[in-house]
């Protein structure tokens, strides 16, 4: 992650370059063990370290004073900054060892995990390669229906990306700022304080934003490069700095923006003291190897994390990254790094090196992915409609022949392949984005005129993502009962009058309380005959009571609108497993990703809706018996595939259920 400063002890003069050796800094090489141990042990959950990410920032500071003291000095000395020099020190030094890992990682994707996640690695691969996952991975987090994906083994490669990044821009203002100091520090000082204050906004406006991206982070290198401009010597500080990172690392469970102060200021403390102790060899071994342990120990976690969670072997597999480590070290890096043959080829090698991993990633992402099932299973949607007069009974049936299935039907509809673009078709792209503030859009769209517009009967369906999801069964009944049917759906909103937590931030949802008070508008405007409104089982506020009065008061509002309030209750949680992704992984053994009732369905807050709803005389429709049994809701039903994510249901299945939602809902 950051420049290994350390000297190569008696190079051959004909195949190695040497390095300066005054620049050397034994104390920093320690440091950057005492980082890359803080990153290991948090990430395979060592109790007391759960706040051992802030190695992240360490590893930032030292980067922000090892490029800026080289760049400085050499405007100073020569009055320029060679750019293709630097940049191609910098490809020699990170390229060569992050691309073998990455195609490293990609191979035991595709040899490990479901086509689907492999796929998805693949992607991941490619921006990690040109340094933009960062920028992925945050779009990731703000993104409703992609928040569910498990966390990718080559994720960490973000912090790679942000430095990268940093580096694009840090040269080019230090030559605009010119050779002297006191500009240096203007510039230095000046992006630090800019980016600090984005971070403290973004911290609580969008944080996967804050977290992965640069303009968020910048303060922190930069706090490493005001270091290297002012180069003070402070004695006795380094246990202080040492003990702020500490305190980070044990205490901090959840970072949050700018509590990073506290181990940026720590390292800088410790870069400042020049501490001779972490230049013990001891430390300075493992800061030789701590580029490489951080490149390979994330990896090994993942692929571990699907084997077993026991804590000892994740430990092992960690530290057992010190072993491609150490052979990347001695048999990529240096050869490379040192080599005079490669000296003056930085760029092209660099740009050979991510060629290579674009390449083959993207022939990867291109192949044809297909998920062999075994046999064919009954074309379920036939099965429900050939039974008009008892549609729930044989879909019953189906569910409980479902939950002794062990292998995938070769017919399953969707295939897991297609399972993630399953959603809602001809709805005119009427579910709201997480940052709407009003249905003006939606009724622009047409988002009213579903079901029969001409109708002379209004019905509306109300409420976040998880009641879009209905939209094609509640669009056949509209149809056949000849309603004219308004759609009026955001992302992550529940109709709930709660307030909830905006997804990607840790503030409340805003937006969600501006829609959803102009969406009740709408309604009046409406004047429907029947308000469907359902939403995702939130666990904000966690009382199950305060729940359900705050979806009655939703409900009571809308009687009072003259409409009649119909509650859906919330489909089965996954909570988070891509169902798909298990089916892929496991097409032999589906009972894998059934989900287990109890915690699918959260019975007590169902049992509180249901309550409060008798209370006040609204009607609530259950859709439980539609998915599982007593105990447990298959991911497949017949030729069916249950759910598309780790959230919400295929339209396929959906679609079946047109009959059983006519058959309950009022006329």
């Amino acid at each position: 992650m950051t420049v290994d400063t350390r000297p190569r002890p008696r190079p051959a003069a004909r195949t190695r370059a040497k390095k300066p050796e005054e620049k050397f800094r034994p104390d920093i090489e320690g440091l950057r063990a005492v980082a890359v141990l803080l990153v290991v042990l948090g990430h395979a959950g060592v109790p007391g370290l759960a706040g051992g990410y802030v190695g992240v920032d360490v590893f930032f500071v030292i980067s922000g004073f090892l490029i800026t003291r080289h760049l400085f000095e050499e405007r100073r000395r020569t009055g320029r900054i060679r750019f293709a020099a630097f940049y191609g020190r910098r490809m020699l030094r990170l390229l060569p060892a992050a691309a073998l890992a990455a195609l490293a990682t990609v191979a035991a994707a595709w040899a490990w995990f479901s086509p689907i996640a492999a796929r998805a690695v693949s992607l991941d691969a490619i921006t990690a390669a040109v340094y933009g996952i960062n920028v992925r991975l945050a779009a990731q987090g703000t993104d409703y229906l992609d928040a569910t994906r498990e966390p990718s083994p080559l994720q960490h490669f973000w912090s790679l990306a942000v430095e990268e990044q940093f580096y694009l821009v840090w040269p080019v203002l230090l030559v605009l700022a010119g050779a002297t100091r006191r500009r240096a520090l203007l510039a230095l000082g000046g992006l630090a304080a800019v980016s600090l204050a984005v971070c403290a906004w973004q911290t609580t406006a969008a944080q996967p934003w804050a977290y992965f991206g640069l303009q968020a982070r910048a303060w922190e290198l930069a706090v490493g490069g005001l270091v290297a401009l002012l180069a003070p010597r402070l004695k006795h500080v380094t246990w202080a700095g040492l003990a702020l990172i500490g305190t980070a690392a044990v205490w901090y469970d959840d970072e949050m923006g700018p509590a990073a102060l506290l181990p940026v200021a720590g390292a800088a403390l410790v870069v400042a003291g020049r501490s001779r102790w972490l230049g013990v060899a001891f430390l300075r071994r493992i800061g030789r190897l701590s580029y490489g342990w951080y490149l390979w120990h994330w990896p090994a976690l993942v692929f571990t994390g699907h084997v077993t969670e026991n804590p000892w072997l994740r430990l092992a597999a960690a530290f057992g990254a010190l072993v491609p480590a150490w052979l990347s070290l001695h048999l990529v890096e240096n050869p490379i790094r040192f080599g005079l043959r490669f000296r003056e080829r930085g760029l092209q090698l660099g740009a050979a090196a991510t060629a290579l991993t674009v390449g083959a990633a993207t022939i990867l992402v291109g192949l044809p992915v297909h998920v062999a099932g075994t046999g064919t299973a009954g074309n379920t949607a036939a099965a429900v409609v050939a039974a008009p007069a008892h549609p729930e009974a044989a879909l019953k049936a189906l569910i409980e022949a479902a939950a002794g299935r062990t292998a995938m039907p070769a017919n399953l509809t969707p295939p897991v392949t297609q399972a993630a673009r399953d959603t809602p078709a001809g709805d005119r792209g009427c579910l709201a984005s997480l940052d709407d503030t009003s249905t003006a859009k939606a009724l622009r769209l047409g988002c009213d005129r579903h079901g029969e517009p001409g109708a002379a009967t209004t019905v509306v369906l109300f409420g976040d993502s998880h009641t879009e999801q209905w939209f094609e069964a509640v669009d056949r009944v509209a149809k056949q009962r000849h309603w004219r049917l308004a759609v009026l759906a955001k992302s992550g909103c529940t109709p709930a009058e709660a307030t909830t937590t905006k997804l990607g931030t840790r503030r409340p949802y805003r937006e969600c309380k501006t829609w959803r008070e102009d969406a009740l508008d709408a309604i009046e405007t409406l004047r429907p005959a029947l308000v469907l409104l359902s939403t995702r089982t939130y666990t904000e506020p966690p009382a199950d009571a305060t729940w359900a009065a705050a979806l009655m008061r939703t409900a009571e509002r809308i009687a009072a609108l003259g409409a009649r309030p119909v509650v859906l209750q919330d489909t089965p949680d996954p909570r988070g497993v891509d169902v798909p992704d298990c089916v892929a992984a496991h097409p032999g053994a589906v009972g894998r990703c059934a989900l287990k009732a109890e915690a699918a369905l959260y019975p007590s807050r169902r049992a509180a809706i249901q309550d409060a709803a008798r209370e006040r005389g609204v009607t609530v429709l259950d859709p439980a018996d539609w998915f599982c049994t007593a105990t447990v809701c298959p991911a497949i039903v017949g030729d069916t595939l249950v759910y598309r994510d780790g959230s919400h249901v295929t339209s396929t299945y959906v679609r079946l259920l047109a009959p059983l939602l006519a058959a309950s809902l009022p006329s």
